[in-house]
């Protein structure tokens, strides 16, 4: 698979305080790639070394197949967690002055800009000051002087904070339509439900190291338990959940249902497949609830730090 950014052995050094050591990643064309970690992880110094604002003391980046040079920046579009509008400008000069800074024609710029306010509802903005708007709706600012250039790389970090659940959900469509056009994003959260909607692939930082990376799908397979939540209708449920863990490791357990059944954790030994344990179950009583308990992003990510 083609990489359009790859990291290597990025080291970094603030005095005696090590962000980064020795850390990789490889981030494939069309791609959405998580960024995780929990705050003081090393991510935002990794996305600065990126851009081109901090440099690394040990370690290259190649973007596209070209070690990284400073006439990159034009390819990048970086939304950072701190914001920095200008908030007695007005939005559309703010804007336009912006985009041209990117290397956007006036003329393109605004073409843009008509485009994407209207395609956000935002057209009523454009003469209004930053200082006049929400943190919301200077979000949305953000985000389209972020992409207005069409980047081949996106970096969002934080890219839902200050948002209502409707507005969130916007960008992220966004999002993902942007990938689907074919721009390649990093997007580093706290937001475990987002990275589930989102990444393909997730890179875990801890403490200044890479703990783990790769496909998502891949990384949840890892970690999952072969262990299934299962609910019985039956007239004894003690009698029941005794009857199964006879023949399986099974512990009782609660999840949301309009059922008062038996609910149980099974967990499967290597000899034993799913269509065996349902068709003993069936044997047994009326299975209304039978899911295989896949780790989320926010399990993995808890267990992998606990680990580490």
């Amino acid at each position: 698979m083609n990489n359009l950014l790859e990291a290597h052995s990025i080291s970094k050094k603030f005095g005696d305080f090590t962000a980064l050591n020795n850390v990789s990643i490889s981030v494939p064309k069309g791609s959405i790639f998580g960024l995780l970690g929990p705050n003081g992880a090393g991510k935002t110094t990794l996305i600065r070394v990126i851009n081109q604002i901090t440099m690394p003391d040990t370690g290259h980046v190649i973007l596209d197949g070209e070690p990284l040079q400073p006439h990159h920046v034009q390819y990048i579009g970086y939304l950072p967690e701190e914001r920095g509008l200008y908030k007695s400008m007005k939005v559309g000069e703010q804007a336009l002055y912006l985009a041209q800074l990117k290397g956007l024609s006036k003329a393109e710029a605004k073409k843009r800009l008509e485009y994407w306010f209207e395609r956000l509802e935002i057209g009523d903005w454009w003469n209004k000051k930053i200082q006049e708007l929400s943190k919301g709706m200077a979000q949305k600012i953000q985000f389209v002087v972020t992409v207005l250039h069409e980047p081949k790389l996106l970096i969002f970090d934080e890219p839902f904070s200050g948002f209502d659940p409707i507005n969130a959900n916007l960008i992220k469509d966004e999002i993902l339509r942007l990938k689907e056009n074919g721009a390649t994003v990093i997007f580093s959260t706290h937001r475990m439900e987002s990275v589930e909607e989102l990444c393909d692939h997730i890179a875990l930082i801890h403490k200044s190291n890479k703990i783990l990376d790769g496909r998502l799908t891949d990384i949840k397979r890892q970690y999952k338990t072969n262990t299934f939540e299962v609910g019985i209708k039956t007239a004894d449920k003690i009698k029941l959940a005794e009857t199964i863990s006879q023949k399986f490791h099974a512990s009782l357990t609660d999840f949301k249902s309009l059922n008062d059944d038996l609910k149980l954790n099974i967990k499967l030994s290597e000899k034993d497949s799913p269509n065996n344990l349902l068709s003993y179950l069936t044997t047994q009583g009326e299975v209304s609830h039978f899911v295989e308990l896949i780790p989320s992003a926010n399990d993995i990510f808890i267990q992998a730090v606990k680990n580490n």
